[in-house]
């Protein structure tokens, strides 16, 4: 058995702390999206216009991404912790997919919600729920990487 050293206890704590700030603005958009949904389009894209600079949530992102690149990789012999550390690296990934993939483009037709295209209910939904799905692997990669502290701090009580 390997000993824990600071430095691994570090990067458990950014790892998951960057995961619950990576969380927070989905969590944001499910607790709204009932209301936004039921909006007219000139209010939807009144609305809209609050998130103006999340795009910094950016650096988050690539922070957490780090984290638990380094964390997989220090992990890598302790099966019990690699395995959820690697589903919550697998789940920020496939939030990100998410974004590219159908919130991103939403964003770009609409030219950051600005434009009312032909089609901009079908844009409204693309982006809501694909925010919701973002926010469900967010939710999960958090739930595994406390499994995956759990499963450590158990192997480190042996």
């Amino acid at each position: 058995m390997r000993r824990h050293t600071f430095g691994y206890d570090v990067l458990f704590f950014i790892a998951i702390l960057a995961t619950q700030l990576s969380l927070a603005p989905g969590l944001a958009h499910v607790f709204e999206l009932p209301h936004k949904l039921a909006l007219p389009r000139d209010q939807y894209f009144v609305v809209q216009q609050i998130y103006a600079g999340w795009a910094l949530f950016g650096a988050v992102i690539l922070v957490q991404f780090a984290a638990l690149v380094l964390l997989a990789w220090r992990s890598a012999r302790e099966y019990y912790v690699f395995r959820p550390v690697l589903a919550a690296l697998l789940l920020m990934l496939a939030a990100q997919a998410l974004f590219w993939l159908f919130t991103f483009p939403a964003n770009a037709a609409t030219v950051n919600w600005t434009e009312a295209p032909p089609d901009w209910d079908d844009l409204r939904s693309q982006w809501e729920w694909s925010h919701a799905a973002g926010a469900l692997c967010q939710l999960l990669a958090l739930c595994s990487l406390l499994t995956a502290l759990f499963a450590r701090v158990r192997a480190a009580g042996r």
